[in-house]
């Protein structure tokens, strides 16, 4: 419990803000590298994941890609980097493993949303002439993006995690009074450090899921249909398949 109190004093004493890199400058660099990896993935993964969610082709290779990127290490990640790119790049080699680590969740966020709308709404918009674009910008993605939130939600926690190793190789961020708290075996600094990092994993967790809430468009019940690509295909609904609940 002592322990406890000795962080929460370092945290607000006075003199992590004289330190060679004050506390609120090592918050700002975590959270800057979290919110630049989190953009540069999603700019990446969020068009290929509506690709996929909206043609159906590429699953496989996306599901494959989210499962596989779970059983990568981190810092094992951010080591090779450092070595591929260069010792004298390590800034850009940790940014790099972050959005390698970011895209996945934000892919599977974004194809999933799309597959999870009951096909009868997208056939229903296509019978009424909608072209492709309209169906995905105007249907599919403001009905897909409460998923899409949930991965760039997941996204963010993990690059959060993991900003914290890359003090390692002399990032910055919060993670480095850890790393020199537990040379000097300072136990509170270290503990208060960690204490921050959940804070500010959980502040944004929270922000995330009332952005969440906030996306789900108006009049759409929280439970879902499930038969989301059981339902009558795409090209199905154009040359006017029948539909099976009007079936004798």
């Amino acid at each position: 419990m002592n322990l406890f109190a000795e962080a929460i004093a370092w945290i607000f004493s006075p003199d992590r803000l004289a330190d060679n890199v004050p506390l609120p400058t090592l918050i700002v660099q975590h959270v800057y590298f979290t919110f630049l990896s989190v953009l540069i993935a999603a700019v990446i993964a969020i068009p290929l994941g509506y690709l996929i969610g909206h043609t159906g082709r590429g699953r496989e290779f996306a599901v494959g890609l989210s499962g596989a990127a779970r059983a990568v290490p981190s810092f094992g990640l951010i080591l090779l980097l450092v070595l591929v790119i260069g010792v004298t790049q390590k800034p850009l080699a940790a940014s790099v493993a972050f959005v390698l680590l970011a895209i996945p969740s934000i892919l599977a966020g974004a194809y999933s949303g799309l597959e999870q709308i009951d096909r009868r709404v997208v056939d229903a918009a296509r019978a009424m002439g909608m072209t492709e674009w309209q169906i995905l910008w105007k249907v599919e993605v403001p009905l897909g993006l409460p998923l899409l939130i949930g991965g760039l939600r997941a996204a963010t926690l993990q690059v959060v995690a993991t900003v914290t190793l890359a003090a390692y190789i002399g990032l910055g961020g919060l993670g480095l009074p850890i790393i020199s708290g537990l040379a000097l075996r300072r136990f509170d600094q270290m503990l208060g450090a960690a204490l921050v990092i959940v804070v500010l994993a959980l502040a944004l967790d929270g922000l995330f899921a009332i952005l969440q809430h906030a996306v789900v468009p108006r009049g759409v019940a929280s439970g879902r249909s499930s038969d989301v690509r059981s339902a009558p295909t795409r090209r199905g609904a154009v040359v006017g398949t029948p539909i099976e609940e009007g079936k004798g």
